[in-house]
């Protein structure tokens, strides 16, 4: 009995070695997954940062547009170009002709 006692304290042995040895190895495995995905979620947040700052840079680029278009396209600068620049003036009533088409 003492032969079949000592195989079966080393098959036991040998299972547990195998079961404790893939519980190590998943762990080690997790933790690499661990890490991999924190490096990637940290590199993605920064292209996340890199976006908005990008983004505020054009929101400022375009509202300066938007006042220079608010400038360039003023009623009175027309108009003070158009007298100027053109010699345009404003026709007296004579001078205006309504047509009308029926």
């Amino acid at each position: 009995m003492s032969s079949v006692n000592s195989t079966s304290t080393r098959s036991d042995r040998r299972g547990l070695f195998l079961a404790v040895a893939l519980v190590w190895l998943l762990v080690l495995v997790s933790a690499l997954a661990v890490v991999a995905s924190t490096h990637q979620t940290r590199e993605r947040v920064s292209q996340l940062e890199t976006l908005r700052r990008e983004a505020s840079e054009l929101q400022v680029t375009w509202g300066q547009y938007m006042l220079e278009q608010s400038t360039w396209a003023a009623y009175g600068r027309v108009e003070r170009l158009a007298r100027e620049e053109l010699n345009m003036h404003l026709p007296e009533d004579d001078d205006i002709v309504m047509v009308i088409h029926e």
